[in-house]
């Protein structure tokens, strides 16, 4: 598409993308001047989009929002990019797999040929990693989403939880939610338990959010100022930033070629045509141990002392278990 048409369909498409523009901006993103922005603006309202001027030094427009908005238009990058974000959906841990392929099927009807046909050609096939996500249905998502975007206290069933009230269900859960976090394709809610007073992860898939929600609440401060690092980090059992809180290093007598494949996050670094210095850490010295210990070879320990005690407590555990097991033999 080119011209007059290609113009209107790229300004309408970068009005879409942010709230306010400069028209001098716009102007050099078009590469036009300012007078035919102007134009191209004008012919936007003739086509009923409620495109609104902006006052001041750097006077510009606004798309508004509005009931009689008419359809969205993409350009190319735009449409495969939502074409591809509808088939990852299924992998969000968001129950809404049916409506996304529905959309798709939508987008793909309205497209030209051109871009069906890559749409068409991208197959896509996702690893999961870990256990399979446990579905979160929608509404779940939006109440959990409107109680942290409102700053309200937010009460809830909890289905992890340890104990029962006298009517054998769950407790009643309040909590100042702060953050959704998507991991894992699993939904987790980083919030402040009025309970425990203390942070806590809560899987989304597991709330049974109650209503009414409670009195609004001053947000609080996260701990290293991104829920997404500090989600990661309570997974590695760490308090505080995102990192292992034991780790430890060692020399490895074997190629760096070898052992990086089977590093999982650890820090590889070869030293020599068959020794490596490895840094690697664990949610304590004797996983730690443990790790270095499935590499079945001749090991160095670098530092510190606590993972040359856990290798010695380790070997101690293992060579008493197998002294069991050889005097238990025929």
């Amino acid at each position: 598409m080119s011209g007059t048409s290609g113009r209107l369909l790229s300004l309408l498409s970068l009005l879409q993308a942010r709230r306010d523009w400069p028209g001098h901006v716009l102007a050099e993103r078009l590469g036009v001047s300012d007078r035919t922005v102007r134009r191209d603006v004008d012919r936007l309202r003739e086509l009923g989009y409620p495109v609104q001027a902006t006052l001041g030094p750097d006077g510009g427009y606004r798309l508004a929002p509005g009931a009689d908005l008419p359809p969205l238009l993409f350009d190319d990058e735009q449409a495969v990019g939502l074409a591809v974000a509808l088939r990852l959906a299924a992998t969000s841990g968001a129950d809404i797999d049916d409506g996304a392929t529905r959309a798709l099927a939508t987008l793909r009807q309205v497209m030209p040929s051109r871009l069906r046909h890559r749409i068409d050609a991208l197959e896509i096939t996702t690893v999961p990693d870990g256990a399979p996500p446990s579905p979160v249905a929608p509404d779940v998502l939006h109440a959990v989403s409107l109680a942290s975007q409102r700053r309200e206290i937010l009460r809830f069933d909890y289905a992890g939880a340890t104990t029962r009230s006298d009517d054998g269900l769950p407790p009643t859960r309040r909590a100042e939610p702060h953050h959704l976090v998507a991991r894992a394709g699993r939904w987790y809610l980083l919030a402040w338990d009025l309970e425990r007073a203390d942070w806590r992860t809560f899987r989304v898939d597991r709330m049974t959010p109650r209503t009414p929600t409670g009195p609004r609440f001053a947000p609080r401060e996260v701990p290293c100022g991104d829920p997404a690092a500090f989600v990661a980090a309570r997974f590695k059992g760490s308090d505080g930033p995102d990192a292992w809180p034991c780790q430890g290093t060692v020399i490895l007598h074997l190629p760096a070629a070898d052992v990086a494949p089977f590093a999982a996050g650890a820090t590889v670094e070869a030293i020599g045509a068959d020794r490596c210095r490895v840094t690697l850490g664990a949610w304590s010295w004797t996983a730690v141990a443990a790790s270095v210990a499935r590499f079945d070879a001749d090991v160095e320990i670098v530092g510190p002392p606590e993972l040359a005690d856990a290798c010695a407590a380790l070997a101690e555990r293992f060579a008493r278990a197998s002294r069991a097991t050889r005097g238990n033999i025929p």
